[in-house]
């Protein structure tokens, strides 16, 4: 199997604005965020699907989203952390979290997706990060 765009960040090849990692598990910020602290939580398993995970990656990847999605809670203050699994884009398993207050903040912000600037905007990518990193 070729090596997704998320191996390549997990073996050093393409950078990336990292806020956690351990043995099983990265989490980074997408450059394409619909809300600020907008995180990919990723098995360093490279799978298609979350449930084709060995069953001790699939716990380190939902043990890595609750540490993820407990931290940007508490960094942007938000009532709830949206968490998602599509993983139409890139064929590695992955979750999003996203901060909100609201289904509507969230829904505001999937809807106005199509906005997003085309390039990634690595100042603000790399202060947000510095923010939800772990110590």
């Amino acid at each position: 199997m070729q090596d997704s765009v998320f191996t390549k960040i997990i073996k050093g090849e393409i950078p990336c604005h990292k806020v956690y990692e351990d043995e099983k598990t990265i989490a980074f910020l997408t450059i394409q965020p619909f809300l600020e602290g907008h995180t990919l939580v990723v098995p360093k398993a490279q799978v298609d699907d979350f449930e084709q995970l060995p069953p001790d990656d699939y716990q380190a990847l939902f043990e890595t989203v609750k540490k993820v999605a407990a931290r940007i809670k508490d960094v942007y203050g938000v009532r709830k952390a949206i968490v998602s699994i599509m993983g139409y884009e890139v064929p590695h398993a992955h979750v999003h979290i996203m901060p909100a207050n609201s289904e509507q903040e969230f829904y505001e912000a999937v809807e106005n997706r199509a906005s997003l600037p085309s390039e990634p905007d690595h100042e603000n990518l790399a202060r947000v990060a510095e923010r939800l990193k772990f110590s």
